[in-house]
This record gives structure tokens, C-alpha cells and sequence, in this order.
């Protein structure tokens, strides 16, 4: 594997060996000679055409401009959904919902384990009537949602389409993302809630459920957001990204599905750091491997199914708390890195996220950072305008390669599930997270701000308010809810999922019946749980 030493480590203070995030050495210069023998026919194609390394559509951006679809979700359904309805005044194009962590987990808001969380780090969903609320007034046929769930994903996901259908819009007509990539919660995250054999069983119902039910709905966001924001570089996110894709290919494949059936809805999520040559390298080299796997170890038959489509999220981790205004600098560099790699959608993050959950001004800044970009710089006139750069397509390359050296060891070990188990890529992502941190402490890396450029009379900024009453309202209502629905239909739509669970049948459909008459997401999940049980690391 590649040496790990970080941009801007040197080994000496006169040498000439710079490295970047993924320990690939970046010389002083580039020319011709660094591509002699290179085939561009080979390598680019055009946009639109493979390998994709150019970008999935053949205009990109002259004909549509990526999704801008800006993260909300806090305290109760109704003040996300006040959110929603300002961020799509401003003009954003698509809305994308983060949940509260007993949401994610599969606890209702008046389970112990919910005490002092609920509301605090997304919106609160326990019911059907919290999803109605949440998704009041909004144009259901025209927007797009993204919903940031996991391991209660199928629950959020069946909420939406009921809610849809009784505001009179067809499953058919809905159209939007459920992260719901498990894998990359063992890795990185932490919000899983069952084994990882048994998530996989989750998963791929749901790619057979949507085929059928919800075509326009992408069944997964294969993750590397999180794998990058646990310490990754930017290798080890595409490589254990794309192992984990693999992953779900296999197990939907095992499962009796068709590939050309399910691997067009399948979607990415990557990672936007400062390193801005690296990251457009990074987006342009993945395009090119996942294509290669679709088409030489899948073959698959249908263009769509060998596309990799992702979501662009500008760096969490890279947010500073000290002089919080220099995140909308890094924002912006870190977007425009997206852009230029060819993104499909794109969240940008307030400069304030170090410190709270984003204001309304930190989050119209981030909404017109996207703007600017898209209607003023110029970079979206022409498809891939870094295509044939000496620099860039030697670091793709080399990208490239060291995510495929990763890849075929995951291989060697049993897959991406087996990897988990055996603990490979949280070692490797803790190295790696281990190398950054220590670049920073010794000055061999600088942070502005933090370790250099520092200020002693930094204004307190403004923060986000958490009113603590939210929690005790949202609990009330659950009482509410519970207390007037028929117990004993809900008891037997639970038995029911039960039963699926510890069989073969796909569990999504007693799920969405469980649901119709007022089971809960908690109480659903407790259902799985009593069947599947839990993970223990």
C-alpha cells in the first residue's frame, strides 16, 4: 500500500518528497512524458460514453445543473419542515432530511435510550403522523428527497410512500435516496442496529420492493462520506466505498434478483476535502472502476447499471471552530472540487456545523456558495475541463490503482462483509486517522487558524438553539398516537413481520402494513430485533 504521509509532509526541510492525503507523491512538474503510452480512448472516452471517467452524461452540466440539495432536520417534524419550505424558497432543487440519532437507531421518542437525544442531531420520526407533519405541503411528485437513514431505512422509506399516496401521489411517481448502506456503519459510523448478515437481508428486500413498487427511488447511497470523515484518505474511501458496492451486488444477486433490475438505482456518496487536484481525481477514478466492475466482473447488460451516480458532501471533519468564517472558504473550495469531478447532487455545509447545527444564514450562505458556482464561474460550460491535465490524469491513474490494490485484498479476505469481521478496514482507516492527526500536532501540516494564523479575539458566534421543550412535546404526542390506535391490529401486523423475519419473504410488505395501522418505528424495529438481535462489535 501507498506510504502514509500527508499533504504537505516532507520528509526533511530542504526535500523535495510532497505527498498528498493518500500518500501518492506530487512532483514539481508534469508533462508529456508522464503520459507517454497513454491511451485516451482507453482511459476517457467522451462524457457520456465509456469509461466514464469524463462524467455519466454527455452534456453534464450545459444541459442540467447538479441537484442542490442543501441537509435539514432538527427538533420536531414541523420546524424541519419550516426548514424545507425556506431552503426551496432560496432555490434549492432537492430536499435532504437528516434524522435523530433514536431514529436511526430504531428507538421511539419516550424509550429510555432516547433520553436527552431526541431532536438534537436530526428530526424526530416515531409515527406516521410525525412523517405527515414533516412532509406537509410539499410537492411530492416534483421534489426530491434525500433521507440520510440506515438501519431504519425501509421504515422512513415506506413512511414516504404512504404519505405520498395519501396526498393523492403515486409510488411511481416519487423519486429520491435512502442512504440505507449499513456496511459502511461497521466501518466508520455506528448507527447500525443489526448483524451485518442480517442488514444485508434488509437491503436487498428493499432493492426487490423498489424495482417493483418505487422505480424512481435510488435503494441505496453506497457511502464514503462517513468512511472519509472516520480518517480515511482519499483512497481508502473509494476503495472500501466500492468493496461495499460489490458487497450489495453480490447479496442482491444471491438473493435471486437481476442485476440490470436493481443496479441502476444503485447511488454514491462521496466525501469533498481541501485537497482540491486529489478530489477531482478521486470522483474521475471511481466513475472508471465502478464501470469496469459493472461491465467486466457483473456484465452487466444495461448502460444505466454500469453508471456511477453519486452525492458530493463538502468535509465535515475539515470544519474548524476557531475562526468559523474560514469554513466558507473551505466550503467553497471543496465544492468546486465536486463540480469539476462531475457530482450529481451536492450538499453544501454551513460555516458554523463545527459548532452547531447551521443556522439560517450559514445555511443560505452554503445554498448561494452552489449558486455562485453554478451561474457565475464559468466551470460548467464544457463537461470534464480538467480532462487531458498531465497532472490530473497521472494522479487519477495512481488513484486508481492503489483503490484497486485495496479492492483485491477485501477480495483475498472474502469480500467486504468478511473485511468488517475481521476488523481490516476500521485498522486501516485508525492508521490513517492517526497519520493526520499527528501531521497537525508536529506543524508538519497547517490548519488555518488552528495551528497557524491563529487569533486570540475570535467573536463568539452565533449558534443554533436546541429548545429543551422539544423533546417533552414529542413525546406527549406519541402518547397521543399510541393511546388511539387499535392495539390489538397492531399487535397482529407486528406478529406478522415477525413471521417474514424468520422466514424468507420480503419483509417490506408486512412492514408497510404494520405502519397503515399506527405501529411505530420503534415498535417495528423491536419486531426485527426480536428475531435478527443486535450487533456487537
Amino acid at each position: 500500500m501507498a506510504e502514509r504521509v500527508r499533504n504537505g509532509v516532507r520528509s526533511g526541510p530542504m526535500s523535495d518528497d510532497l505527498r498528498n492525503d493518500s500518500g501518492i507523491e506530487i512532483r514539481p512538474l508534469y508533462s508529456a512524458s508522464d503520459l507517454a503510452g497513454w491511451d485516451p480512448a482507453a482511459k476517457l472516452g467522451a462524457p457520456g460514453e465509456q469509461p466514464y471517467t469524463r462524467g455519466v452524461y454527455p452534456t453534464m452540466y450545459r444541459g442540467k445543473l447538479w441537484t442542490m440539495r442543501q441537509y435539514a432536520g432538527f427538533g420536531t417534524p414541523e420546524s424541519t419542515n419550516e426548514r424545507f419550505k425556506f431552503l426551496l424558497g432560496a432555490g434549492q432543487t432537492g430536499l435532504s432530511c437528516a434524522f435523530d440519532l433514536p431514529t436511526q437507531m430504531g428507538y421511539d421518542s419516550d424509550h429510555p435510550r432516547a433520553e436527552g437525544e431526541v431532536g438534537k442531531v436530526g428530526v424526530a420520526i416515531d409515527s406516521m403522523a410525525d412523517m405527515r407533519l414533516l412532509l406537509k405541503d410539499l410537492p411530492l411528485d416534483k421534489v426530491t428527497t434525500s433521507m440520510t437513514i440506515n438501519s431504519t431505512g425501509a421504515i422512513l422509506l415506506l413512511m414516504y410512500e404512504l404519505v405520498a399516496e395519501e396526498q393523492g401521489v403515486p409510488s411511481s411517481a416519487i423519486s429520491g435516496t435512502i442512504q440505507n448502506d449499513l456496511l459502511k456503519e461497521y466501518i466508520a459510523r455506528g448507527t447500525y442496529v443489526y448483524p451485518p448478515r442480517q442488514s444485508m437481508r434488509i437491503i436487498t428486500d428493499i432493492f426487490e420492493y423498489c424495482a417493483k413498487h418505487v422505480p424512481k427511488w435510488n435503494t441505496i447511497s453506497i457511502s464514503g462520506y462517513h468512511i472519509r470523515e472516520a480518517g480515511s484518505t482519499a483512497v481508502q474511501e473509494i476503495a472500501f466505498t466500492i468493496a461495499n458496492g460489490i458487497a450489495y451486488v453480490d447479496a442482491a444477486i444471491a438473493a435471486g434478483l437481476d442485476i440490470d433490475d436493481f443496479a441502476p438505482r444503485l447511488s454514491f456518496f462521496w466525501n469533498a476535502h481541501n485537497n482540491f487536484f486529489e478530489e477531482v481525481a478521486k470522483y474521475r477514478a471511481a466513475r472508471r472502476i465502478w464501470f469496469r466492475i459493472m461491465n467486466d466482473r457483473f456484465q452487466a447488460k444495461k448502460e444505466s447499471s454500469k453508471l456511477l451516480r453519486f452525492h458530493t458532501q463538502t468535509g465535515g471533519s475539515t470544519l474548524t471552530a476557531q475562526q468559523p468564517e474560514n469554513n466558507i472558504v473551505r466550503v467553497a473550495l471543496q465544492s468546486m472540487a465536486a463540480v469539476m469531478g462531475g457530482t450529481q447532487s451536492l450538499h453544501t455545509n454551513g460555516f458554523d456545523e463545527a459548532l452547531s447545527l447551521p443556522t439560517e444564514r450559514a445555511a443560505r450562505i452554503a445554498l448561494r456558495t452552489q449558486q455562485i458556482i453554478g451561474y457565475e464561474s464559468g466551470v460548467v460550460d464544457t463537461p470534464d475541463p480538467l480532462a487531458g491535465s498531465y497532472f490530473v490524469e497521472t494522479l487519477t491513474d495512481e488513484i486508481e490503482r492503489l483503490a484497486l490494490e485495496y479492492i483485491a485484498h477485501i477480495d483475498e479476505l472474502g469480500g467486504a462483509v468478511a473485511a468488517i469481521e475481521a476488523g481490516y478496514q476500521m485498522d486501516e482507516i485508525e492508521n490513517a486517522a492517526y497519520e493526520y492527526a499527528k501531521s497537525i500536532d508536529n506543524d508538519d501540516r497547517i490548519i488555518v487558524g488552528v495551528n497557524k494564523f491563529a487569533v486570540d479575539d475570535d467573536p463568539e458566534p452565533e449558534v443554533f438553539p436546541i429548545n429543551p421543550e422539544l423533546e417533552r412535546g414529542q413525546k406527549a404526542r406519541l402518547g397521543e398516537y399510541k393511546a388511539a390506535r387499535d392495539q390489538v391490529k397492531v399487535q397482529a401486523a407486528l406478529a406478522a413481520l415477525v413471521e417474514a423475519a424468520r422466514g424468507t419473504d420480503n419483509v417490506l410488505y408486512p412492514m408497510k402494513e404494520a405502519l397503515r395501522v399506527d405501529a411505530t418505528l420503534g415498535e417495528i424495529s423491536d419486531a426485527l430485533r426480536s428475531v435478527f438481535g443486535v450487533y456487537q462489535p
